[in-house]
């Protein structure tokens, strides 16, 4: 498909549509992520919520009788009408600017930034910029600019593009063994019904993936639980990252953190079994 198919005016449309969301940040799913992660806290009531675990609230909790056959819900509500099969969550840049507490009850504006059709090496693409605003008692506690990128369907023997090596001078590394049950687990706490995470049917005969898809918010909370895990007593001032290639449920993967000089900055990246890079990101902490 070339961008002339995509009609780019009518797209651009969306750009300033925005929705408003209110959700319980409640201990039950707070407990349940930390399970997700193999992390042993116990959350209270007033426990600050560790950084993207944000993530598994504020659901779009579309009809049933409303999702698309690739399990996302239908669009052209508030997501434009892209036409490109495949939707995928490119990066996403982030501010904590005061504590989420378990218990509390917080709103998130959600804004449509930028829509843009490009045309890459694998066809057209089209990337939509949203931009989120979590509040607290009208105290803004995160905001979030959110890429997604739609893309062409994938076609069974199509050449891949040439992998990138990840470094290799981690101060701290782990590996994870990713298996179904855990994409369930995330898939449900995020109420993502996107079928190439669990489908296993549906994404290596409809989508031509060689498995199930590591979701790019787990593999980027993992990145986050590894700077909990080496420095317990520093927080998260701003996280980034940026998906590079999927990561399958075939195979192990390792995420890696190094400490910069200045020290309040931790580079972080995935990578495959095979040394090759998945997604790299940045966090400042306080």
């Amino acid at each position: 498909m070339s961008t002339e198919s995509l009609d780019a005016d009518k797209l651009a449309t969306w750009i300033g549509r925005s929705e408003t969301s209110t959700d319980q940040i409640d201990m039950g799913r707070a407990i349940a992520m930390a399970a997700t992660l193999d992390r042993t806290w116990t959350p209270t009531l007033g426990d600050d919520l560790p950084p993207l675990w944000h993530w598994i609230y504020f659901w779009s909790a579309s009809p049933t009788s409303m999702l698309g056959a690739d399990g996302h819900a239908q669009r052209g509500g508030f997501l434009p009408p892209v036409t490109l099969p495949r939707r995928l969550w490119a990066g996403s840049r982030l501010q904590f600017l005061a504590p989420l507490p378990v218990g509390v009850q917080a709103v998130r504006i959600s804004r449509i930034k930028a829509v843009e059709v490009k045309q890459g090496k694998s066809g057209a693409l089209v990337f939509v910029t949203v931009a989120h605003e979590i509040s607290v008692q009208g105290a803004v506690a995160i905001q979030e600019e959110h890429d997604i990128v739609y893309r062409e369907a994938l076609q069974p023997g199509a050449s891949a593009l040439a992998a990138k090596l990840a470094p290799t001078d981690a101060h701290w590394s782990r590996q994870i063994i990713p298996d179904p049950v855990q994409l369930f687990r995330y898939s449900a706490l995020t109420f993502n019904g996107y079928r190439v995470h669990y489908d296993r049917r549906y994404a290596t005969e409809d989508e031509a993936y060689p498995g199930l898809i590591v979701h790019a918010p787990l593999i980027a909370s993992l990145l986050t639980d590894l700077i909990h895990r080496e420095l317990p007593d520093r927080t998260i001032a701003e996280f980034s990252f940026r998906a590079i290639s999927p990561l399958f449920d075939t195979e192990p993967f390792s995420v890696h953190g190094r400490l910069a000089q200045e020290h309040h900055r931790v580079v972080l990246w995935a990578s495959n079994k095979h040394g090759e890079l998945a997604m790299q990101a940045e966090a400042r902490l306080r």
